[in-house]
């Protein structure tokens, strides 16, 4: 059954039977201290292509948050031999996209476009990552927009709830624990662009880059690209980050962030598991966190919603635990007159699936569907490049492409119904409310 599942994905991708392993296909060069990785797949005339820097918001200074987020919005904002438009009409000249993006732990590079325009995409990352011009006119649009998205974000109950949960979970110096809103705008309105320069010349460098690029590949040329497009460029350093992690602090079991005139109160109730995707038990806690509530065919929405009727959307999964230890929330949503029955209807939920675990009949639909939407993802170049990155962030050999569809079938009742009583207590979460809560405690 394995290998017919695996062929049949083979299949899809365009990949040669011969060599059976998509690991097998991937070539992974060294190129100036560059991770490069291509795959060939049998997609025509496409390539997707994905990077990283270990450059997210968690390389900031405690005292300047705002510094890494800044300074790689500034990457497309234009470079010492053009400006932003010429860029994006060099783009937009061949259909192709590409985009940078500071998350929590990196900076990420997302492309796309037709084989023949590899070489100007390739030549276009080079460009913007190696000579960013640092204009001080864009500097202040920057800093004016993000500060226009962060006053958005107070007005967010999604945000400010999910906000709110990682200082409930995560002490100071943990990269998932988020800024206060406040302080964060504080920090972007105070920072200057020598401050950016000098980070961007402390951090940015080839060592640590990773550029992935899946499709209609030629991995000699692109190798050739690379070299000759980054050729020169040297430095890059890894931020400093403290070694603490996640969980059961001391703070209120229930929080509230009043916040007034919203019709819908924003939840988020869990703790954080002291658990990376990769280590023991977390592939079999992110099943049975799937079948409580992994979408609408899982119990809380059939019951809280479905049957209830008390909320259009809530949701349990596993977040933030792809380069560090994560946690376990459920998100939900209701009506303010609904709140409480809404609560009182996921603990009950909560509490049995806790109690009593996962039935046979629902692990087994649970792994295959898992398995399927897997397979799904990787018939397309997007999601074959998301699954190596993936791969690579969670501290797996590229032979896990290949491995995870068996490892979810190897997977046990016993070894879920467990890792849910091991590394959960409902009596330890923390729920966090934000709208319109009338029984406010805690600000």
């Amino acid at each position: 059954m394995k290998t017919l599942r695996l062929l049949l994905l083979l299949a899809t991708l365009g990949l040669p039977f011969a060599r059976a392993s998509i690991a097998d296909n991937i070539v992974r060069d060294d190129i100036n201290g560059i991770d490069l990785i291509t795959l060939k797949t049998g997609v025509k005339n496409v390539v997707t292509i994905k990077g990283t820097l270990p450059l997210g918001n968690a390389a900031s200074p405690a005292n300047n948050p705002a510094l890494a987020m800044l300074t790689g919005s500034m990457l497309d904002k234009g470079t010492v031999n053009h400006d932003k438009f010429a860029i994006a009409g060099q783009l937009e000249s061949v259909g192709a996209s590409l985009t940078f993006g500071v998350g929590t732990e990196t900076l990420g590079i997302n492309g796309k476009c037709l084989t023949k325009d590899v070489p100007l995409v390739i030549s276009l990352i080079a460009e913007q990552l190696r000579a960013p011009a640092f204009s001080a006119e864009e500097f202040e649009k920057v800093k004016k927009q993000y500060v226009g998205a962060l006053k958005q974000a107070l007005d967010n109950t999604n945000q400010q709830a999910s906000d709110n949960f990682s200082r409930a979970v995560y002490p100071l110096g943990h990269p998932n624990r988020k800024t206060p809103t406040t302080d964060m705008i504080a920090a972007v309105e105070r920072t200057t662009l020598d401050e950016v320069k000098a980070f961007y010349a402390e951090y940015y460098g080839p060592a640590y880059l990773t550029l992935i690029l899946v499709g209609d590949v030629d991995s000699g040329a692109i190798a050739t690209e690379v070299s000759e497009s980054f050729a020169g460029w040297s430095g890059g350093k890894l931020p400093e980050t403290l070694d603490v992690a996640g969980g059961d602090l001391d703070t209120a079991r229930e929080q509230t962030v009043f916040m007034a005139d919203k019709t819908n109160v924003s939840v988020v109730w869990g703790q954080a598991t002291g658990l990376r995707y990769s280590d023991p038990d977390a592939l079999a806690l992110r099943v049975g966190t799937d079948i409580l509530g992994g979408g609408f065919s899982a119990r809380l929405m059939g019951n809280v919603r479905d049957k209830e009727g008390l909320t259009y959307g809530i949701y349990g999964f596993m977040a933030n635990d792809n380069l560090r230890d994560g946690d376990w929330r459920i998100w939900a949503n209701f009506a303010p007159d609904l709140l409480d029955k809404g609560i009182e209807s996921t603990r009950r939920q909560l509490s049995k699936w806790h109690r009593e675990g996962v039935t046979p009949e629902e692990l087994a639909a649970r792994i295959s569907g898992l398995s399927g939407e897997y397979k799904v993802g990787l018939s397309t170049t997007d999601g074959m490049a998301g699954a190596i990155l993936n791969a690579l962030q969670r501290g797996y050999d590229l032979s896990w492409l290949d491995e995870y569809p068996a490892a979810l079938d190897a997977l046990t009742l016993d070894q879920v119904n467990g890792a849910i009583k091991e590394h959960l207590d409902p009596d330890k979460m923390v729920i966090i409310k934000a709208g319109t809560v009338t029984d406010m405690t805690t600000k």
